[in-house]
Parts: structure tokens; sequence; C-alpha cells
């Protein structure tokens, strides 16, 4: 301290940083933060379900029906990667109960079909696939299981568990755990061909499961299921969030100390809850197709690239995750019509935000927090971020050009590492000397992009920020 003293007195226009500011509510774990940082993944549905051309197998179908013809990873996952999507998901495990890995832990399982004689392992090669590519993996294997005769008995939780650790301690490194909210129902069950119901608040005993097997086996996965517990559901399988998006939630289902699958209240789960009591942001699932698994009768029927860019726009650019659902047809591969929507997909989206304004702009706060300065909204560091003194939680910046330009879309980011803390933003620009507005939002989170009704054309914006403590942007962007 008496260093920097000396160092104010010789040289009074250095300005000494102040302190960072204090985080604000709940914060993002290392492992959402990589979460967020993705934005676009997929989510592979490729089951025996595929060959029965139905959407839910119910456990019974023989093996020998899984035998893909022409399997080629590398085409599904190049496919997914022209589309910008950061990773996949592999189905290894459905309702069906059918593993599609070697699995010790039952008969129904991939080593009792006639692909690669039985010798094959298809979970080790879309992940090799995935690597090849610098996309991250994750799988979904479901706890609920239709083909074993222990579902609904304790018996199977240890079922369960194994096949999680197989998955977890033989596949490297996953990027998430998938874990769907459908539990019990009619099916084969080994037999039975009955209905069976389980007590999803205590049957999987989903504490010792994830607390116990996966933050220890897989410590960087984050766990998705319709309640949390790093990621939550939006709700609904129509790909996007609310307007309104926090990425803080209070589940109202809560067992232990974590959610419980299965007792979501999808009323609130697409908005999320303003100072809520866990970080968990929604993720935004959705079919490529009208259903998750391939049918050749829905060839045509697909999402255009113009729909997936307006999801993008809903689900990404309202600070949640988009999930978007690949079924291979029964050869391995995508459908043609699948691969060219995938790469419109990708090119629209570089399109749109391949030129940004902001970095040929001048951008001016009104209150600053000194060492935290504006030129970090345009470094491209996600690390670096502009903040406001203690005590202004309502300030303007105004970006400025030395010509008028067409403004299509605003990408504002938040620096969530110290919380999300920022309840609105008024836009404004400036057209025949006088402010105008032109639109104003709330949550902004981990990114928002803002698109106007119609592009505006102007010199300067203005935003008007308010925020529930100091303001922390990481990022501004102007296409």
């Amino acid at each position: 301290m008496k260093l920097l003293r000396y160092l104010f007195i010789l040289f009074p226009f250095i300005a000494v940083s102040q302190s960072a500011p204090e985080p604000y509510g709940v914060l993002p774990s290392e492992r959402q933060l990589d979460w967020h940082a993705l934005q676009t993944y997929g989510l592979i549905h490729f089951t025996p379900t595929t060959f029965e051309n139905k959407e839910w197998g119910y456990g019974d179908a023989d093996p020998s029906i899984f035998n893909p013809t022409d399997f080629d990873p590398d085409q599904i996952v190049a496919a997914a990667k022209s589309g910008g999507l950061k990773g996949l998901i592999l189905v290894a495990k459905h309702h069906d109960g059918f593993c599609l890995w070697p699995t010790k832990t039952t008969e129904y399982n991939i080593s009792k079909s006639p692909w690669k004689n039985g010798k094959g392992d298809m979970v080790r090669e879309f992940e090799q696939a995935c690597r090849k590519a610098g996309m991250k993996f994750g799988v979904y294997c479901s706890p609920w299981d239709r083909n074993n005769a222990e579902y609904g008995k304790p018996a199977y939780l240890e079922t369960y568990r194994a096949q999680l650790k197989e998955l977890y301690t033989n596949y490297g490194d996953l990027f998430m755990s998938w874990h769907d909210g459908a539990n019990g129902g009619d099916g084969y069950y080994g037999g039975a061909n009955e209905k069976r119901k389980i007590d999803n608040t205590t049957y999987y005993d989903w504490t010792n499961t994830w607390e116990n097997i996966t933050r220890k086996l897989q410590p960087s996965a984050n766990i998705f299921s319709d309640i949390g517990l790093d990621v939550r559901w939006v709700g609904g399988e129509h790909g996007y969030a609310a307007e309104t998006h926090w990425a803080t939630f209070s589940p109202e289902a809560n067992t232990g100390t974590v959610p419980v699958p299965g007792n979501v209240n999808t009323d609130v789960s697409s908005t999320g809850t303003r100072n809520g009591k866990y970080w968990m942001p929604a993720e935004c699932d959705v079919p490529l197709r009208p259903g998750w698994f391939y049918h050749p009768e829905e060839d045509g029927k697909e999402k255009d690239a113009k729909a997936l860019f307006e999801l993008y726009l809903k689900s990404v650019g309202r600070g949640a995750g988009l999930d978007l659902g690949l079924a291979p047809t029964k050869e391995g591969k995508l459908h043609e019509n699948d691969v060219k929507i995938l790469k419109e997909f990708g090119e629209m989206i570089n399109e749109a935000f391949q030129n940004d304004l902001a970095s040929k702009a001048k951008i001016k706060a009104i209150k600053t927090r000194k060492g935290y300065h504006t030129k970090a909204l345009t470094d491209k560091n996600e690390k670096s971020y502009w903040a406001t003194p203690d005590g202004v939680q309502k300030t303007d910046l105004i970006i400025s050009w030395k010509n008028v330009e067409e403004i299509k879309y605003l990408q504002i980011k938040e620096y969530i590492p110290l919380g999300q803390r920022i309840d609105g933003i008024s836009v404004m620009q400036l057209k025949n000397g006088r402010w105008e507005k032109v639109t104003s939002v709330t949550s902004i989170g981990a990114n928002r992009i803002i698109r106007f009704e119609e592009p505006i054309h102007t010199n300067k914006i203005k935003l008007t920020i308010e925020a529930a403590a100091p303001i922390c942007l990481s990022q501004i962007s102007v296409y």
C-alpha cells in the first residue's frame, strides 16, 4: 500500500484499479461455464427402435434387427459440425434398454446383434469420431429400462449404476451426462409384459447416483435432467426459451440435496427464477425431424435452415443452449436432407455474425470502475469485462461510428462468473439528432442476441442498463 501511495504522489495521472465487484447471487461452476461456451450441440437417437420405425421401443425387439449396413459416424459428426454444433450426446441406451456398447450388465446389448459380428462398440466409434473432429462427447443412459426383468426392484438400481460406471470410465472425458425424466410404464420386462410404476423421488437415489458416481468419475460432465442438476430442461421440446431467461432456478420438487427428475414445473422452466437457489440454465432440446428417431415417411418434413436459425435466436440468443436431435437412418448415416439443412444452418449463422461492427466503434460509458474499461467489451476475451463502480446499478453505454451503419443484431454478454445481475436494457438510436427508442429486453445472462424487427441505420446507439448490483459486461457485438 505504501508503494502504491508513493507512486500516486509522483504520478497522479496513473489510475489504480479498484477491487473486482462482489459476486451476485449463485454462481456457475467451471463445468457450467464450459457448457455455456458450447451454445449448440446435438442428441443422437439410434437403437433397434430405428429399425422398428417407432419412437419408443417396447423392450422386446430382437437384437438381430440392429444391423446398419453403412454406418458412418464421421459423416454424422461432420454434418453436425457444419451446422455449428460443438458437441454430440449419444443415446447409449434408450427406454427400450438396448445398450450400444458391449456391457457386462445385460445380455440386451450390441454384442448380440449381427453388426460387426457382435464385435462392435457404437459408443466407442461415435466417441472417436467426435474427438477426431474436435467436438465434445456426452452420453444419455435412460434410467427407465423396458427390457430388464428387474426394473422397479432394488436390484435394477445396481444394474443402472453399473452401466453408468462403464460409460464414465471407458470413453474419455464427457461434457454431459443426460438423463430423461420418463420413468416407469408399460414394457416387456423380461417377458412380463406389464405396467410398472416407480416412485421417481426415491427409487433411483439420485443423490448417491450423481454425487458418488457421476461427480467422482466425470467431474467435468454437466448433469442434465428435466429439473437439473447442472442444466435444466426448458419445459418442452419446442426448442426455445422464454424471452426472459434466468439461468438461476428454484425447482419446486426437491429431495435431499439434489432436485428430482420427473417433477419439473414446466410453467417456470422456460423463464427460470430470478435470484433462484441454483445456477441451472435451460437446455432447449428439439428434433430436426418431427420425431427423435428416423422415420422414412418424415423425409421432406424436416425443419429447414431458416427455422433452425429462428430457434437459435430464441435459445442461444436468450442465454440458453440449443440441443438439436439428429436421427440416423437404418443404414447408419444422416439422410441427405438433414446434411443439407445442417450445412445451410451453419452458413446462416456465419453470415449473420461474421462482421462485428463493434470492432470499429467507439464505446463510451457514463460510469466506469477503475481498471475495468470499455475496451474489454470488444477484445474477444471472455475473461475480461467492463464494470461500474459500487453503488452504480444504472448507467448508459454509447456506441458510435464515424459513418451511418446498418444494424440488424446486437449481442450482449454478461460476465457471468460473477453472477446474473442485469434486469433490463433499453436500446436507443440517434435519429435526426434525437434519441429514439428501438426496443428493450429484460434478462441478458451468458448471451443475448437482440434482433431488430427492421434494420436500423444510425451512427450512434445508446444502451441504458439496469441491474441489481454493479454492472459487469464481457462483450458487446453489433452486426
